[in-house]
């Protein structure tokens, strides 16, 4: 259990870094294009295409961390009305579909990888495998960490409530 604490610390870490790496450069590419075009200076097409990118990516990164501190979306309002026994099997049902879905995801989304690299993004002409790697990347995160939200409750050590940022 020690490994898969340590696993999932250094995942949060990880994804955290690369959310905010993410975030930033967005900050920098908006930054730019309202900046040329406050001083009417012709914006970079490129800066257009850029922002979605790393907004996915964004996305990509983020999904395990909301899934950890509730922020993904959750219907708890019956899960507040039965006893805490009920409420706990509810929780494990819910992280263990997730962890399936995620993980019938991640096959298409592999395909769809491949499929992009014999495409190339207009404006700034990477190949869209890059681009499409981000829904991989989602669905293969989003499986990381409902699958250790489901080992942790199994093993005793997460009782599958939404966790403080500081904790998750």
């Amino acid at each position: 259990m020690h490994f898969l604490n340590l696993f999932s610390r250094l995942l949060v870490a990880t994804t955290r870094s690369l959310v905010g790496l993410a975030f930033f450069g967005l900050i920098v590419v908006v930054t730019l294009q309202i900046a040329t075009r406050t001083f009417g200076l012709p914006s970079p097409v490129w800066t257009e295409e850029l922002s979605r990118i790393l907004l996915l990516y964004m996305v990509a990164f983020g999904i395990g961390l909301s899934l950890m501190t509730g922020e993904f979306v959750a219907v708890d309002l019956l899960q507040e009305a039965v006893p805490e026994r009920a409420s706990w099997w509810m929780r494990l049902v819910a992280l263990a579909a997730t962890a399936l879905l995620a993980a019938v995801m991640i096959w298409p989304a592999w395909r769809f990888v491949q499929i992009g690299a014999f495409q190339r993004s207009p404006a700034l002409r990477v190949t869209m495998d890059m681009v499409h790697a981000s829904v991989f990347v989602l669905a293969v995160l989003l499986f990381l960490f409902s699958a250790l939200r489901v080992v942790g409750m199994l093993a005793g050590a997460d009782d599958g409530r939404p966790q403080r940022p500081e904790e998750a």
